[in-house]
């Protein structure tokens, strides 16, 4: 009987499948080391508890297992957002409830877990990463074909203005030369989504390059009625990234942040390191993340637009270029890292940077 319980203990304790079942007073009373993991509990802490002091009454796995219980029936819900007691993002899980018993008579129910979140963050990046190099060779293309005739525009827009005399139409070449030199930035913007290879990461102090950028920036005219806090993670040590790529990055989602506010709200600019989940298993130092948070208290994006912020040229304002996102995604995905959208109409918006926690050898 004894080998039989550690023969059951093996093989609960190596399942990549969480378990937790619950008696039919709804106590916790038995859970995997994987649902212990997914939950961010332990199971010593909960064993013999009741299900809602453990997890608490709203938790998704307490609803379904109340729900079993109270029914005897099977009840699934796929993709619930179990949030992270660590206070990093919530995990995505498919989660299963099933009544336990016999001969009519209920004994409890158990729980399955399967976590997707590791999947579904997989792919996101490798998404990322495809339409990064999409784009690339698109804007390649574009700007290869532009820069001679608009230069050419130029030039003679030079010529009308030094061969004109009448000062009622010296608007008009003006007008072209002030359109050309507009075409140039969208095309110098362009031509930073078509450059490869040419990172520099060293170690730096990504604390600094944050001070700097705050310090560089945020004294402009239009930034006067913005408020700007800092909340840094003072375990962050310095490590290997590109500190000029990364002043760029963060530069274009802050002033995504400040015209979104209108020159007036507050901006959050936060870090924190990522260890709670990770993309790679590689070992414990490169699967380990650096997120920066910028969050702004704007009138928030609307769901639809969400999956189109980092199209080229999509924008939601008059007078941009629509390149800004698309460049910061390009140089962080450069990086290995990624950028994550978190926001609601109304309550503002909050774009994270994860970057991997290299180490220098």
């Amino acid at each position: 009987m004894e080998e039989s319980l550690r023969r059951l203990d093996d093989i609960l304790g190596s399942l990549r499948v969480g378990i937790l079942a619950i008696d039919a007073d709804a106590r916790v009373e038995l859970e995997n080391p994987e649902a212990s993991r997914i939950l961010g509990q332990s199971a010593v802490s909960a064993l013999g508890r009741p299900l809602r002091d453990v997890l608490g009454e709203k938790h998704p796995a307490t609803r379904l297992l109340e729900t079993a219980l109270r029914d005897r029936r099977t009840v699934s819900e796929h993709g619930c957002l179990v949030p992270d007691r660590l206070g990093g993002r919530p995990l995505v899980v498919d989660l299963a409830a099933s009544p336990l018993g016999s001969g009519g008579e209920l004994s409890g129910a158990v729980l399955s877990l399967g976590d997707r979140t590791i999947g579904l963050e997989l792919e996101d990046l490798i998404g990322q990463r495809a339409r990064a190099e999409l784009f690339a060779q698109l804007a390649a293309g574009i700007a290869h074909e532009l820069r001679n005739p608009l230069s050419g525009i130029r030039g003679a827009a030079e010529l009308l203005l030094a061969k004109l005399g009448d000062a009622a139409l010296l608007r008009y070449p003006e007008l072209i030369r002030a359109e050309s030199d507009r075409m140039r930035r969208l095309l110098d913007d362009l031509a930073e989504l078509t450059r490869g290879g040419d990172l520099r990461p060293r170690r730096a102090n990504l604390h600094r390059v944050i001070d700097d950028l705050v310090e560089l920036h945020g004294r402009a005219e239009s930034w006067t009625g913005i408020k700007i806090s800092r909340e840094y993670d003072p375990s962050i040590p310095e490590f290997e990234f590109d500190p000029d790529r990364t002043t760029q990055v963060l530069l274009n989602l802050v002033r995504n942040a400040a015209q979104a506010m209108n020159g007036k709200g507050t901006l959050t600019l936060r870090t924190r390191i990522e260890s709670a989940y990770h993309l790679e298993r590689v070992g414990p130092e490169r699967a380990r993340l650096v997120r920066i948070d910028v969050e702004d208290t704007g009138p928030g994006i609307p769901d639809e637009d969400l999956p189109l912020l980092f199209t080229p040229f999509f924008t939601r304002r008059s007078g941009g270029t629509g390149l800004g996102l698309a460049i910061a995604q390009h140089w962080t995905v450069k990086q290995g890292g990624r950028i994550v959208v978190t926001s609601r109409v109304g309550m503002g918006t909050r774009m994270r940077v994860e970057l991997p926690l290299r180490r220098p050898a």
